[in-house]
C-alpha cells in the first residue's frame, strides 16, 4: 500500500511539476474520506534550492535520508536536469529505494536522474518529446517511448512533460488505492481521471528536408499532390530512376519508405486543417488523400493515438463547427 511519499529536488526544479506532486500526494483530503499520505519534500543539494524561476526558492528541512522511509520517491522536472550531473548520494538513494521494494516516479526531465542511477536500463520510459533524442543518446539501454504520456514499467514510472505528470500520478493512485480514489482526487483537481491518446498529438514536426537533392524535387511534388494516389513506379519515373533504385535512394535520404513518408505528410496536413478550418471530415479526408472519413480516422489514431474529432476539440476548441 502506498503510504509514505517523498519528492526529491535538485537546484533548478520546476515549481509546476513539483506542485503537481504536492497536489496529488501532499494534501489532506480526509474530509472526503480519501487516504492521506505521509508526504515530504526532500533536498539533494542543501536546505534551500533555486528553481528555474528567478528569485523563487524552495526550503525544506529534509535531506536524502527522508527517502529511506518512502514507499514512493518522486523526481520532478528541473531546468538543467537533462545536461547536468547528479550527487552520487542521490543516485545511491534511488537504487536503494528500488532494491527494498519502493517505487520511483519521474516527471518530465526528472527521468534523466533515474537514467543516471541505472534505473532505466532495459526498461521502457517516457519523457517530454523535446528531450527524447537526448535521453536515448545518454542512456542507450533505455527504451524511450516519445509518443506516450507515461510509462509504468515495474517499480519505475516515468512521464512526459508538465501535465503528463498528473496522468502518471493519478495512474499510480488508481493502481494503489483503486479507481474510486483516483477519480475523486481528479474531481477535486478538476482534471480528467484518464486522458486518451499520447503526446504524439502535441509534437511539433516541421516538414523534413532531404539531406541531398536526389529525390528533393519528387518530395516537393508529393507535398503538392497529397490528395492523389501514386505508386513507387510513378515516383521513380518522375525521378528518372528504376523503382528499386528510387526506393533505395529514398530510404537513404529520408530514413523511411515512400509510403510511410507520404502517410506522415497526409497526417500532418490533416492536423493543420483540423486546427485551422471547420471543414467536414469527409472534405479533409479528400484533401489529404485518405479518401473517406473512416480511413482518415484509422490512420490518425494509428499515428497520433487520438481521433480527428478529439484532436480538433483540443487544438481548435469552441471555434470548431
Amino acid at each position: 500500500m502506498l503510504n509514505n511519499v517523498a519528492a526529491v529536488l535538485l537546484n533548478g526544479v520546476h515549481p509546476f511539476e513539483l506542485g503537481v506532486v504536492c497536489e496529488v500526494f501532499g494534501l489532506d483530503r480526509s474530509d472526503d474520506g480519501l487516504p492521506v499520505h505521509d508526504f515530504a519534500v526532500a533536498s539533494a543539494e542543501g536546505p534551500t534550492l533555486d528553481t528555474h524561476v528567478p528569485g523563487f526558492t524552495v526550503s525544506t528541512p529534509y535531506g536524502l535520508d527522508r527517502l529511506d522511509a518512502a514507499d514512493l520517491v518522486v523526481v520532478p522536472a528541473g531546468d538543467t536536469y537533462a545536461v547536468r550531473g547528479y550527487p552520487p548520494e542521490l543516485l545511491d538513494a534511488l537504487r536503494r529505494a528500488i532494491d527494498r521494494g519502493a517505487r520511483v516516479l519521474s516527471v518530465c526531465s526528472g527521468v534523466f536522474v533515474l537514467g543516471a542511477a541505472g534505473l532505466l536500463d532495459g526498461r521502457r520510459c517516457a519523457v517530454h518529446w523535446r528531450h527524447a533524442e537526448e535521453l536515448a543518446r545518454r542512456y542507450p539501454r533505455a527504451v524511450v517511448e516519445p509518443d506516450v504520456l507515461y510509462v509504468d514499467d515495474g517499480p519505475v514510472i516515468t512521464s512526459a512533460g508538465t501535465a503528463a505528470g498528473i496522468d502518471a500520478c493519478l495512474h499510480l493512485l488508481r493502481e494503489e488505492h483503486g479507481p474510486e480514489v483516483a477519480n475523486a482526487i481528479a474531481r477535486r483537481m478538476v482534471v480528467p481521471p484518464h486522458r486518451d491518446g499520447g503526446q504524439a498529438q502535441y509534437i511539433e514536426r516541421p516538414l523534413p528536408r532531404s539531406a541531398c537533392d536526389t529525390v528533393g524535387e519528387v518530395l516537393m511534388w508529393m507535398r503538392r499532390h497529397l490528395d492523389e494516389e501514386v505508386t513507387v513506379e510513378q515516383l521513380a519515373a518522375r525521378a528518372h530512376m528504376s523503382p528499386r533504385t528510387f526506393a533505395r535512394r529514398f530510404q537513404q535520404e529520408t530514413g523511411t519508405t515512400p509510403y510511410r513518408w507520404l502517410l506522415r505528410q497526409r497526417v500532418l496536413l490533416a492536423q493543420e486543417l483540423l486546427e485551422a478550418t471547420d471543414e467536414m471530415m469527409d472534405t479533409i479526408a479528400g484533401r489529404t488523400g485518405f479518401g473517406t472519413a473512416a480511413a482518415l480516422r484509422h490512420q490518425f489514431v494509428r499515428s497520433l493515438g487520438t481521433t480527428p474529432q478529439a484532436y480538433r476539440r483540443t487544438f481548435r476548441g469552441p471555434r470548431a463547427a
